[in-house]
């Protein structure tokens, strides 16, 4: 009967060595590919309040409404018409910032043409700006 019992207890007997391996292995695998990924963005440093300059020469403002209509200072164009009247302006003022604002509804596709018209017009930095519907 001693027998019977002695071996019943080395059976109860649980080794951990091969799951602590196993631990182990998988904590190196995890250190090794997180040290591996980066992440990809862009870095943007938004001006403050206080950095805005405001322009003696005046600007040149490139309205885009919701409905699709463009204005080049209060001048309703459309968007062929933009490059003729930013070079005419900017011909007139060299100095002149070109903005585009943009109401919030306004498609995205215009504002882009628009950009690109105002570039072809020999505007070298184009700002953008929210134009708030009133």
């Amino acid at each position: 009967m001693s027998r019977r019992h002695r071996k019943r207890r080395d059976e109860t007997d649980i080794n951990i060595t091969p799951m602590l391996d196993v631990v182990f292995i998988m904590l190196i695998f995890f250190i090794v590919t997180t040290s591996f990924v980066k992440e990809y963005g862009i870095d943007v440093s938004r001006p403050s309040n206080n950095a805005a300059i405001k322009s003696e020469k005046g600007n040149i403002v490139i309205q885009i409404q919701s409905g699709g209509v463009i204005s080049v200072n209060k001048k309703t164009v459309d968007i062929g018409g933009v490059r003729p009247n930013v070079e005419r302006l900017r011909a007139e003022n060299p100095d002149a910032a070109v903005v585009v604002a943009a109401e919030v509804g306004s498609p995205t596709g215009i504002m882009v043409q628009v950009i690109d018209q105002a570039r072809q017009a020999g505007a070298q930095g184009v700002s953008i700006a929210s134009l708030n519907p009133e």
